[in-house]
């Protein structure tokens, strides 16, 4: 299959992506929240309970997976990737290394591009048919610099390249944490407009093919302790104004983040900007984490006699998300 025919599948019409590729730390802390000890086992069972909920084809489309995941057999013996396969959901993989932080303002850059070309042969013999690289941006009165702009674009764009050349489609994810501090949904626009263009920017210095790649940005938000909250239909629109200026045409589609909106929040968004009647050349789809996963975990609770429970409000959950990209 092309590159770009498999782009274009990861956002074919009323499915996304599940992003399960939390780190160990940070699956620690899903974990945590709920009492369960974050164990290699507990955190492959909830991989496992997500990956073997029935019907879930209906409205995933991938899942972006942990080393740690894709790489050991589930507790039932399974290995991930063929699990998936087997459901016709295209297995991914994230392939950064995190975040280092490098001046006064704490702004980071994103590791992982050394060994990059091995690792990802290795991942392709696994099934991997896509990858994820986030870089992460702070918003501020002087943020996020031109330093952690440009650091940040050029890596992302040398990822790309060199997944393209490895027979993956990579998604290029530059997240502005949107939602920390007192911003109004103006600073918000410009700076993920700015952010946007820049990576556009390298991505076409570096010759990536725009039609065999998606890109997963953060939504435009009001910071958390404005005092001026945007309703959804101005958080739509001023999220499809940035992507109408920012994204070329070519990319088939965007994947948004859920970037700490509760479920109900990050879904009521993504169907706003689909109920538009703007016409956009992209596919508006999810690539959601903790929104996808979040209420099926409490449900679970680490308990066997919840299993059923838990995978019942995934699926629901997973159906609402598909049903708002028609805008429903």
């Amino acid at each position: 299959m092309k590159l770009s025919d498999i782009a274009k599948s990861l956002v074919v019409s009323r499915k996304g992506i599940l992003a399960a590729d939390e780190s160990v730390g940070t699956m620690t802390k899903r974990l945590d929240a709920i009492g369960i000890p974050s164990t290699s086992e507990n955190r492959s069972l909830w991989r496992e309970i997500m990956a073997t909920t029935f019907g879930i084809e209906s409205y995933i489309s991938g899942v972006i997976l942990f080393d740690e995941i894709l790489r050991n057999p589930l507790p039932n013996g399974k290995m991930i990737g063929k699990l998936l396969q087997e459901k016709n959901i295209l297995p991914g993989i994230k392939v950064d290394k995190g975040t280092v932080k490098f001046n006064s303002e704490e702004e980071t850059f994103t590791l992982g591009l050394d060994g990059l070309t091995e690792r990802l042969e290795e991942y392709k013999k696994m099934g991997s048919v896509f990858t994820k690289w986030r870089a992460v941006y702070k918003i501020g009165e002087n943020l996020s610099s031109t330093a952690a702009i440009t650091a940040n674009s050029i890596g992302l764009a040398e990822y790309a390249l060199l997944v393209q050349k490895a027979g993956l489609v990579p998604i290029v994810e530059p997240e502005i944490l949107v939602l920390k501090g007192n911003h109004d949904i103006n600073k918000s626009k410009e700076v993920t407009e700015k952010v946007l263009k820049d990576v556009f920017y390298w991505l076409k210095e570096f010759g990536v093919k725009l039609d065999s790649m998606l890109l997963k940005p953060n939504m435009v938000l009001a910071g958390k302790d404005s005092l001026n909250q945007p309703k959804a239909e101005e958080i739509a629109r001023m999220t499809v104004e940035v992507l109408q200026v920012a994204v070329p045409p070519e990319v088939p589609g965007i994947v948004f983040l859920s970037g700490g909106l509760t479920p109900d929040q990050a879904t009521e968004y993504l169907k706003t900007m689909n109920q538009s009647n703007e016409k956009v050349p992209w596919q508006l789809s999810y690539s959601f984490g903790r929104a996808l996963q979040q209420e099926a975990l409490r449900v679970w609770g680490g308990k066997s006699e919840n299993v059923k429970a838990a995978q019942d409000a995934f699926l629901v959950r997973a159906k609402k998300v598909s049903e708002a990209r028609n805008g429903k």
